[in-house]
């Protein structure tokens, strides 16, 4: 079979390799739709992240849907058939958290793509548990459009674990980085009935596409946070506030235009220190919360019924590509043009 593999050094190689048996507790996924990651472009660069923490060798790619051919022995409540999407955080089930139904927080996870064989293949195997199978959908049924998004529930949970962490019903929120997740994040905050969204980003295709979801959205060094706060008319501060960025900037400034117990939820990865204020985190008792990965698989649940209920965020797909093509696709990733890249298998 066709896998796009790392050979633990710049550069990915598409190349034939055995496909995979399928061990106990485990099925055999046929890849239908993949989405690229920021991640994934890490180890193509194969950069100090990469070098650190990826397996040498191994199949790339963790956002991904298939259709499941094989069942490994012991594994009950699938199907052959079935259309799915795969968690890609593969936890120990032993551990306190896992023990105590926290397994987003398993001190031995690892990830599809990272350290273990990941998605972009003709061919995965997946652990059973960590199967999300779409219900009612068959590949009879199911259109284009259903599949590209079914094949990025893995960052459309990371935002929906962060849109949902704190209660947003007339809520104003602000959402640092227009990214796809930070954008998948604020259809699901003005879906739960947030009043005002603000985004903000320094790119203008990200600040564009938002816009023409109707978001408002500003480059925060040509309008400030605090300046849109009057425009919409608010007199407090923002009530919540999304950090999707990981930019040094970011953090400070939510902290300066938060209102008297504002909450923020902290999913960007910075690659610095950040210094912010913190008398004004003690002093007007915000909070700061980290976010990773779903909660397995409360998360999931959540996500399924807003896309059943209306929600949509097929806008944040702007480039679609077979896989064979993978090397155009990576290279409009890396562009700084595009938002979620689609690698098409079928």
């Amino acid at each position: 079979m066709k896998a796009l593999t790392t050979a633990g050094r710049p550069g990915l190689t598409l190349q034939n390799v055995p496909e995979p048996d399928t061990p106990t507790g485990h099925v055999k996924v046929r890849v239908l739709r993949a989405g690229i990651c920021g991640t994934d472009l890490h180890i193509h660069h194969w950069d100090a992240w990469a070098e650190g923490a990826v397996t040498p060798g191994i199949t790339v790619g963790h956002e991904f849907c298939g259709e499941i051919v094989e069942l490994g022995q012991g594994v009950e409540g699938l199907a052959v058939g079935d259309l799915m999407s795969a968690e890609g955080h593969i936890v120990c089930g032993q551990c306190r958290n896992c023990r105590a139904g926290r397994r987003h927080l398993c001190i031995n996870t690892s990830n599809l793509g990272v350290g273990r064989n990941g998605g972009f293949a003709e061919f995965v195997t997946v652990p059973a548990s960590n199967v999300w199978v779409h219900q009612g959908k068959s590949l009879a049924s199911v259109t284009d459009a259903e599949l590209d998004v079914f094949g990025i529930y893995d960052p459309l949970g990371n935002a929906v674990h962060t849109a949902l962490k704190f209660p947003l019903v007339g809520e104003d929120v602000v959402i640092t980085g227009a990214g796809p997740i930070g954008l998948m994040a604020a259809a699901v905050v003005r879906m739960v009935g947030a009043r005002h969204v603000l985004l903000t980003d320094i790119a203008p295709h990200r600040l564009e596409l938002a816009r023409s979801m109707g978001f408002t959205a500003i480059d925060p060094r040509e309008r400030s946070i605090r300046d849109t706060q009057s425009d919409f008319g608010m007199r407090e501060g923002f009530d919540v506030a999304l950090e999707m960025s990981g930019a040094p900037t970011a953090l400070p400034e939510l902290v300066d235009n938060m209102n008297a117990g504002g909450r923020i939820a902290m999913l960007g990865l910075p690659a610095s220190d950040i210094s912010i204020d913190w008398g004004s985190v003690v002093s007007r008792m915000l909070t700061i919360q980290g976010i990773y990965g779903r909660e397995m698989y409360e998360t999931w649940y959540a996500m399924t019924q807003l896309i059943a209920s209306g929600l949509d965020v097929s806008p944040v797909i702007t480039h679609r590509f077979a896989f064979d093509d993978w090397e155009d696709a990576f290279a409009t990733a890396q562009s700084g043009e595009a938002s979620k890249v689609i690698l098409d298998f079928e």
